[in-house]
């Protein structure tokens, strides 16, 4: 059987062995992120944090990812996408270890610091992961391309959603220390075995990019990049604080529930991603692919769906039926959205220095998790559930706005 995968594997193109790694990688990663943030919510939970309180543990975690981003794509220009990558997965190890230390020095700033790490290490990997994917297509096979994309998304969206269940069975199982020191060993066997087969010149610059070129002098990208930002603040202005808030005290929903149901609706949220290039009915079997008019589409009647769960909750019409079911049916409409904006990201991106676009694109990616999840807070504290999911609604019009002044791509 060994002898038989081995075969398989050398008959492989190398483009394909290195999509393969990469996406071994990123899910490798992925997994072991979405276990520490359970591994923290519900620990720093049971020291009898609040929700808010915790939430602001990872306002590091997301302000990092921003300035990650936007230096991340000089890097990977300069230095390979290869080192980007591997020194991600390096700084998560580091970030893991950070939390090795005894119970008493894990303090609140110490905490955010090593959150501060594990985003800065999450986007460096993220951003290598997503531009790497351009280089490894040729550039005649877009639908190939669109493919490709979605599968690395969505697969990363499930693995998180995993990654939530992983994390509490690993509290539960052998404590918060034991699952941190068992992440952080397995994190840094694949880290070894990446610097070891990856492949050493991906996407390394022909021309030394100047780190004054962080910043997108492309239209389509500015505006794909702004796009992605008021998509993902949509998103997380309900969702990161005031929902599972919201949960836990007007529906008396307990704190494995509220884990529980968003994991699930992350690994949805993720398969759906796999399956975008079907559902936006563009691919090689219809003769086009997706631009910014696809985009707009899609984000159409995400728009209304934020208001209408708003009404059913202002109105009082089975507010907890209509809050889960609209739920679902924003993460699927959301999802296929997002999958929209990282083909379009990954296609309109100069081959010569990609991950230059695709980590401005994700600076923006960043910079909206991080709107969101502050306005989440204080929204939800100041007005209510009913004013955030208003204001997603206000987001998703502007994003679809911005997705449909970009120019037609040859």
């Amino acid at each position: 059987m060994g002898d038989l995968s081995k075969v398989r594997l050398s008959n492989l193109s190398p483009a394909i062995r290195q999509y393969l790694l990469v996406t071994g990688n990123y899910w490798a990663f992925t997994l072991t992120d979405g276990a520490l943030r359970m591994l923290v919510v519900l620990h720093f939970h049971e020291l009898g944090y609040r929700p808010l309180e915790i939430a602001l543990l990872f306002l590091f975690y997301e302000f990092f990812g921003v300035v990650t981003n936007l230096i991340g794509g000089w890097l990977g220009a300069r230095l390979g996408l290869n080192r980007t990558m591997n020194l991600g997965l390096f700084l998560q190890v580091a970030a893991l270890s950070m939390l090795l230390v005894p119970a008493p020095l894990l303090t609140v700033p110490w905490v955010m610091a090593a959150q501060a790490l594990s985003g800065i290490a999450k986007d460096l990997n993220k951003m290598s992961a997503k531009s790497a994917i351009k280089l490894l297509v040729p550039a005649d096979a877009q639908g190939r391309l669109y493919q490709w994309v979605a599968l690395l998304t969505g697969s990363k969206n499930a693995l998180k959603g995993a990654g939530f269940f992983l994390g509490g069975g690993l509290l539960v199982s052998v404590g918060f220390q034991g699952a941190v020191l068992a992440m952080a060993l397995v994190l840094a066997l694949i880290w070894l075995l990446s610097m070891i087969y990856l492949r050493q010149d991906l996407g390394k610059s022909r021309n030394k990019p100047k780190f004054s070129q962080i910043f997108s002098k492309s239209p389509a990208i500015n505006r794909l990049s702004a796009a992605r930002l008021f998509l993902f603040a949509a998103r997380d202005v309900w969702f990161v604080v005031a929902l599972p808030v919201y949960l836990a005290v007007n529906f008396q929903w307990d704190h494995w529930q509220v884990g529980g149901f968003l994991a699930v609706w992350v690994i949805g949220y993720g398969f759906v991603q796999t399956l975008a290039p079907r559902f936006t009915g563009t691919g090689k079997a219809q003769g086009k692919l997706p631009d910014g008019r696809t985009a707009f589409a899609w984000a159409l009647p995400l728009s209304l769906l934020p208001v209408v769960i708003a009404g059913s909750l202002f109105f009082g019409w089975e507010p907890e039926a209509s809050l889960l079911a609209g739920l679902l049916l924003f993460g699927a409409l959301f999802a296929v959205n997002s999958s929209l904006h990282s083909y379009l990201i990954v296609s309109y991106a100069d081959e010569d220095g990609v991950s230059l676009d695709v980590g401005f694109y994700y600076m923006a990616n960043a910079m909206g998790r991080l709107l969101g999840t502050v306005l989440s807070g204080w929204l939800f504290q100041a007005y209510g559930l009913t004013t955030c999911l208003l204001v997603s609604s206000l987001f998703v019009l502007l994003a679809a706005v911005f997705a449909l002044t970009i120019p037609r791509h040859d």
